[in-house]
């Protein structure tokens, strides 16, 4: 072979390598964007799309990709970086002292949205790592309003844990799953989406409907925000259904800054560090 030609092998084969770690880079956003669908109805919440970490980390994985492959550092790609070591964080919430039901209820419909009757409802989750109380917009949210109304008064989400904490990207806690999987549902779905902000921005305080890749695919998974984050850009979005009180903010943040443990599969999205549950949610108008 002669020297050109090999130059010509070589490069193929560095080309064909970079193209292989790529089909996997893609692979595994696929498998997060999945893994994060905050999941309502048939399963699951989701969503992150980590581009700016997926491209720099091509970069890092081949000093010698081509130049397709972008070096440009990002904020977000900086941050993916370090959430590992959180799963070393101590507690920031006392222990856990309550229990999921075994069986959780199921229910064969949603309610009808009238139930929330167009105002707002006062909504307090007392947690085993404090109260958070929520201002709900029966108005803006009707659909929606009316079902956590409905399993709030049934007891559903008494004793159920918050499964699910995202600290790179966006930042949340996910609840209102009792099997405490992130694939639980109230056994009826609902749509459609309700009040979603038209910018894709959820500012911290904001309680949104976690939902699969449907829009009817609402259930009883919802989530709270607790750091300004961008949601599903290019999406049709999630459903807006309240606000946290300033105090409830600070439960949230309190167990967001022990951090999580990765669990979900990429540093950053895991099950929270601090393990908090609802003890008794109560709803009322």
């Amino acid at each position: 072979m002669t020297p050109k030609n090999r130059e010509r092998a070589y490069e193929k084969r560095r080309y064909e390598e970079w193209q292989a770690r790529l089909a996997q880079k893609r692979a595994q956003e696929l498998r997060l964007r999945r893994r994060l669908a905050i999941g309502g109805g048939s399963v699951v919440v989701v969503l992150v799309i980590l581009a700016a970490f997926l491209l720099v980390s091509q970069r890092g994985d081949d000093d010698d990709a081509t130049t397709t492959a972008s070096s440009t550092p990002s904020a977000s790609a900086s941050a993916a970086a370090s959430p590992a070591a959180t799963s070393t964080a101590k507690s920031t919430c006392p222990t856990v002292d309550v229990k999921a039901p075994a069986t959780p209820k199921q229910y064969s419909k949603a309610p009808a949205k009238t139930l929330a009757e167009g105002k707002d409802w006062t909504w307090t989750l007392k947690t085993t790592c404090g109260d958070i109380p929520i201002t709900l917009n029966g108005a803006k949210a009707p659909q929606a309003v009316s079902a956590m109304i409905q399993l709030t008064k049934d007891g559903y989400f008494d004793g159920t844990p918050c499964h699910r904490l995202t600290t790179t990207g966006i930042y949340v806690l996910q609840c209102g799953d009792p099997t405490g999987t992130g694939t639980g549902s109230p056994g009826y779905s609902y749509g459609p989406l309700e009040n979603v902000p038209s910018d894709a921005m959820y500012p911290a305080g904001t309680v949104a409907m976690a939902r699969g890749d449907a829009e009817d695919s609402q259930g009883s998974q919802f989530f709270l925000v607790y750091k300004d984050s961008t949601i599903g850009q290019g999406t049709p979005g999630y459903s807006v259904i309240g606000k946290m009180s300033a105090g409830g903010l600070d439960v949230v943040q309190k167990v967001a800054k022990g951090g999580d443990d990765g669990s979900n599969g990429s540093a950053g999205d895991g099950k929270p560090n601090s393990a908090v549950s609802i003890r008794t949610a109560s709803v009322k108008g």
